[in-house]
């Protein structure tokens, strides 16, 4: 019996029910929300039965709780499949300019988009034959709506970059003040970088030596964009991973779903922020 349940993706209380004549619709109902859950995995194979469970409620208007969802996937064997790959810290840069102290403090929580920004450089990698080339992404996260506020892509890691990311930001938010945190790495050092923050009214604010947490979140949007997207890949263009990377930013900020959030998108959190 217990592997015709599975089939059905029924439990055998159930099954019981079911031949009693007191299980009414539920036997369909799970195989509806089966078939629910076979498209969602279909679209993100990414995703665990959290955050199925999430898209179940929010985007087909079909409210279940976690463990009905997670018994649901276990009988179609859906789970996600977590990829790591080894990552360190941004080292100082070797003769800083100018330095800031941990303002933020592992704060990370602000009351209005545009209070507190954080950002950073990461790496990727994609193959033309057999040789491998690199591409670097920079970007901004605002702690209070969790958005990608800006980001930027070349092929190097160099203070135009950082310099970029920050203009960016400021020309989609005018008037935002906000504080901006960030590591010791090389751009973030430099009297030009000092210069434009000052020049804007931002006030800096740097990681200690070595410590990655103390810009926890965006590492975390990293971790986040490669294990969803990236580990387990070869990319072997350019173009191919710069549209990845554009098509996810979008795809975060507007259908990602997040339970820290209230189950909801970083830009439906943002927008009614700005509405109240």
């Amino acid at each position: 019996m217990g592997p015709a349940c599975r089939a059905l993706h029924i439990s055998r209380a159930s099954y019981y029910q079911w031949r009693s004549g007191t299980a009414g619709g539920r036997v369909a109902e799970n195989q509806r929300i089966a078939q629910l859950v076979q498209e969602i995995h279909r679209e993100s194979p990414d995703k665990g039965y959290r955050r199925i469970r999430d898209d179940l409620d929010k985007y087909y208007h079909t409210p279940v709780n976690d463990k009905r969802t997670l018994r649901i996937c276990r009988g179609l064997g859906i789970q996600s499949v977590v990829k790591h790959a080894p990552h360190g810290c941004t080292r100082a840069a070797s003769s800083p300019r100018q330095l800031a102290e941990n303002v933020l403090d592992r704060q990370f929580y602000a009351d209005r988009p545009n209070e507190k920004w954080l950002t950073d450089v990461t790496e990727f990698h994609y193959y033309t034959g057999t040789n491998m080339r690199k591409l670097y992404l920079s970007a901004i996260l605002d702690l209070c709506d969790r958005r990608i506020v800006s980001f930027v892509i070349r092929d190097t890691n160099d203070a135009a970059l950082v310099h970029r990311t920050l203009a960016q930001a400021l020309e989609g938010n005018p008037g935002a003040r906000p504080l901006l945190h960030s590591d010791r790495g090389s751009a973030y050092t430099t009297q030009i970088f000092h210069d434009k923050l000052a020049a804007a009214g931002i006030t800096q604010s740097m990681s200690r030596v070595g410590k990655c947490i103390d810009n926890g979140p965006m590492e975390g949007f990293w971790g986040i964009l490669k294990r969803e997207r990236y580990y387990g890949r070869r990319f072997t263009s350019r173009e191919q991973l710069v549209k990845m990377i554009q098509e996810y930013i979008t795809y975060y900020n507007f259908h990602r779903l997040q339970r820290g959030l209230g189950v909801r998108t970083p830009m439906e959190v943002h927008d009614r922020l700005l509405a109240a």
